[in-house]
């Protein structure tokens, strides 16, 4: 169980609406949908009302400081079952990216590569207490795109399953260009946090406003004020 799973959730039943792609940049199509998971039809392009309300407002404060920038949306509404999928599909990459096969695996290794996957992907919990963060509509993968329509170079690819995820890991980097990407994370992160999301503390492109995660997030800012999550795991309904 994660921290932010004792939240306690008074879930306010706004409804998941779909997200006006054609304000942000988007990927088609979708990039889980092309490894093969499955939505079943449905758009993975959902968030609940208020999360788009405050997509937008950071929308528009990234084009005051970057006339013609985008908010891409890699990821929003993911069903627990589509989270079993990328879970069950990023322990197949990491062992072949390793050259090994489940079978040869001892304990300990089996052991490690599920806490490596474990590191960025959410356990897909069907317990209404410990809902992954996107299964709520309150979660959303993000990156930049600029005025000339390219992808803004943050340092490392989204969900890659490295420390080069965590939102901080080129502050005191040697790399060449790692305060350029360091910027580009800030940005995204003032951007964001502007309109009141809160970011996952391992993932530089994760953010969510009403969620556990929001919750636990916020409440370390604001001990004297402290919020429920406002949104539990939610079926979609069109």
């Amino acid at each position: 169980m994660r921290p932010y799973h004792q939240i306690p959730i008074i879930e306010c039943d706004e409804l998941l609406v779909q997200i006006p792609v054609e304000l942000f940049a988007v990927e088609s199509p979708h990039p889980y949908e092309k490894l093969g998971a499955n939505y079943e039809e449905l758009s993975p392009y959902y968030l609940r009302q208020s999360v788009i309300d405050r997509l937008i407002q950071a929308q528009n404060y990234l084009q005051s400081l970057h006339p013609h920038w985008y908010i891409q949306i890699f990821d929003a509404y993911r069903p627990v079952a589509v989270q079993q999928f990328m879970v069950d599909y990023s322990f197949a990459q990491a062992l072949q990216q390793q050259g090994l096969t489940e079978a040869e695996l001892s304990p300990t290794q089996r052991q490690q590569l599920w806490e490596s996957v474990y590191e960025i992907w959410a356990v897909p919990s069907w317990d209404e207490n410990t809902p992954p963060p996107h299964s709520t509509g309150a979660a959303v993968d993000v990156t930049l795109v600029n005025h000339a329509g390219e992808i803004v170079d943050m340092g490392s690819p989204i969900d890659e399953l490295s420390e080069r995820s965590h939102p901080h890991y080129y502050s005191n980097s040697d790399h060449p260009e790692a305060q350029q990407y360091q910027a580009h994370r800030q940005l995204l992160y003032d951007v964001m946090s502007t309109a009141g999301f809160q970011r996952n503390p391992r993932e530089w492109w994760h953010f969510s406003f009403g969620d556990q995660m929001w919750a636990w997030l916020y409440n370390q800012s604001n001990p004297a004020h402290p919020s429920t999550a406002h949104y539990g795991r939610k079926t979609f309904k069109p």
